[in-house]
């Protein structure tokens, strides 16, 4: 479970007693809940715990090679660096072994064939993922698809028939409205707390785009991952992260809204990576600007106390073909008011790079509409295919034993045979041994490839690539993944 402290917020701890009355049904069978009364949450647990599983992460123990410095060389190091060497110690390589890591979350299954959604950082950097469902049946699951900038995943486990939770429409939530949380905190597993929706399009600057529901039922580490439902009994988030001065629920649990859930993992399934659009600015709450602004002495009327100050608009973007600039204010979008930069990001959410939607925005006091088309983070309408290794146009192999020795290396890929593709296009030849990608160390085919996959989604899809010649030259590449 993530967390988030601070020393400002100073939480009250609140009882609440739950006082039980009798489901009420209406006459489809569906669950109804009285309005103005007493709520019984027995019918959205009985939904919830089937498809809510526990999910333990495993890293394995592995042996890598770090610099350290050597404690002998100080007494012949130069102090006053006259041999280039100022006062430091001589840095020498060392193997040494990682610690295997063991950790542990929740994941709700979406669909009987097993695709399960979790957090991404319950499943980032795991060798293994056992997937244990309520009635205590063990799967082995495996990655199908992440997103760091939503904190979300789809993974994957073979069955049939699982037990499934239905995916309400968290834009239909309101403050006020109960809510349980389930999952498996602390290892606990099958545990529901209950509590309300006390907040919406909570930003905390956690993720790259986040909108989240706040709930004051207890949320704590091995939630994360796990389901928010509603009282009919359906899924309306996913449980990421707790605020707290202490690392343990002291009051407020955030999970990620369903309408951001359900686009990243459609996305995930038919491409394999998430397809964003974006209107290329930069702003703030307007709200929050103003107040920064009355701090500073200045008094401000941009002609509405809510909306998005635009503080900076990119050339070739979506916005600056609107006709927005910096100091307007975003106030709608496709007729919907928008009040907050979360509210926004929510929405963007939901597009695809090619989409067509209606801004309404201020520019000076003057209120405009523009109907503009989605980007996406390169500028461009097309949808994003995260590359695979064969955009490279050539073959690898990690190095030898001999080639560690006689080049003094540790580690690398050798390119075997290069074909027509960008690495030929930027330079590189047969026999170049590749050691940074992008200031990452490049030791195996699968760290080659996603570091690969990772630049061909980013918005400058380029690889800088450092290595060495078998002649002991070394070399700096560049190489443009979109070069034709």
């Amino acid at each position: 479970m993530k967390k988030i402290s601070s020393n400002i917020l100073k939480m009250a701890v609140v009882a609440i007693a739950l006082t039980a009355t009798p489901a009420v049904y209406g006459m489809d069978d569906t669950f109804a809940v009285p309005v103005g009364g007493p709520v019984d949450l027995t019918y959205a647990a009985e939904k919830a715990l089937p498809a809510v599983v526990h999910i333990k992460y495993v890293q394995n123990s592995k042996i890598t090679t770090v610099e350290v410095e050597d404690p002998f060389s100080d007494f012949f190091s130069d102090p006053f660096g006259f041999f280039g060497n100022p006062g430091g110690g001589e840095k020498r390589k060392q193997k040494v072994q990682t610690p295997k890591r063991e950790a542990s979350g929740s994941g709700v299954i979406i669909s009987a064939d097993g695709y399960i959604v979790t957090n991404n950082h319950v499943v980032e950097g795991a060798d293994e993922l056992t997937v244990t469902l309520n009635d205590n049946r063990e799967f082995n699951a495996r990655i199908i698809g992440t997103d760091k900038t939503t904190d979300l995943a789809l993974i994957k486990i073979d069955g049939k028939d699982l037990p499934t939770l239905p995916i309400g429409d968290s834009e239909k939530l309101k403050v006020g409205e109960w809510v349980i949380a389930v999952g498996n905190p602390f290892n606990l597993n099958n545990t529901v707390t209950a509590g309300i929706v006390s907040a919406k399009a909570r930003s905390l600057y956690a993720n790259g785009v986040e909108s989240f529901i706040q709930t004051d039922a207890a949320i704590n580490a091995g939630n994360s991952g796990g389901a928010l439902v509603n009282t009919q009994g359906e899924l309306v988030g996913i449980n990421a992260m707790l605020y707290s001065q202490t690392g343990s629920y002291s009051g407020y649990g955030f999970a990620i809204p369903t309408t951001i859930m359900n686009k990243v993992v459609d996305d995930l399934k038919k491409y394999g990576t998430v397809q964003r659009a974006v209107l290329s600015i930069m702003g703030m709450d307007l709200h929050n600007y103003i107040d920064q602004q009355k701090a500073k002495g200045n008094e401000v009327d941009l002609g509405s106390l809510d909306g998005i100050y635009v503080s900076k608009v990119e050339d070739g973007g979506a916005a600056a073909e609107a006709g927005i600039v910096e100091g307007d204010v975003i106030v709608g979008i496709d007729g919907k008011k928008i009040t907050k930069m979360a509210e926004l990001n929510e929405f963007l959410a939901s597009k695809r790079p090619g989409d067509k939607v209606r801004i309404s925005f201020l520019h000076e006091k003057s209120k405009k509409e523009k109907t503009v088309t989605l980007k996406n983070t390169q500028g461009s309408t097309e949808l994003v295919k995260s590359a695979d290794l064969d955009v490279l146009g050539a073959n690898f192999k990690e190095i030898s034993d001999a080639q560690k020795k006689d080049l003094e290396i540790s580690y690398g890929l050798e390119i075997i045979k290069i074909n027509d593709g960008v690495m030929k296009k930027a330079g590189l030849t047969k026999g170049f041994i590749i050691q940074k990608v992008n200031e990452e160390p490049v030791k195996t085919l699968d760290d080659l490839q996603n570091i690969v996959k990772e630049a061909s989604t980013s918005k400058e899809p380029v690889l800088y690539i450092q290595g060495i010649y078998p002649t002991g030259k070394k070399k700096y590449f560049a190489v443009d993944l979109n070069e034709k």
